[in-house]
């Protein structure tokens, strides 16, 4: 899979119900939902007590996730990274979401998310 091959459309086709979901089970502490499309590597790191206390933090300070809006999506032969600006309930500003998409075994999976 070359994602330079692919459009920016059939990139964010791809990555926007991903990250939708990945959002809305930060926003629920749901850690299998929110691992659910990680790979191998990416799930090593989230584990679930680090996933909880990630969250437990960011909604007492920040509070939930709100609407996104497309800043960039970067393409390279083996991955694609999508940054968008990202707003939150609790606080003003702009905060920048980000994955970065690969193609693992027949399935487009994430390899790192941040918010920050």
């Amino acid at each position: 899979m070359n994602f330079q091959e692919m459009t920016e459309s059939e990139i964010l086709d791809i990555a926007t119900p991903i990250m939708d979901n990945l959002m809305q089970a930060s926003t629920d502490i749901d850690h299998p939902k929110h691992v659910q499309d990680f790979t191998d590597r990416a799930k090593a790191i989230v584990t679930k007590e680090h996933l909880e206390w990630v969250c437990k933090k960011y909604q007492s300070e920040k509070g939930t996730w709100e609407k996104r809006e497309l800043v960039a999506v970067l393409k390279r032969p083996d991955s694609a990274a999508i940054i968008w600006k990202q707003f939150c309930s609790k606080v003003e500003g702009e905060y920048v979401a980000e994955i970065v998409l690969t193609h693992q075994n027949g399935r487009f999976l994430v390899d790192h998310a941040m918010v920050f």
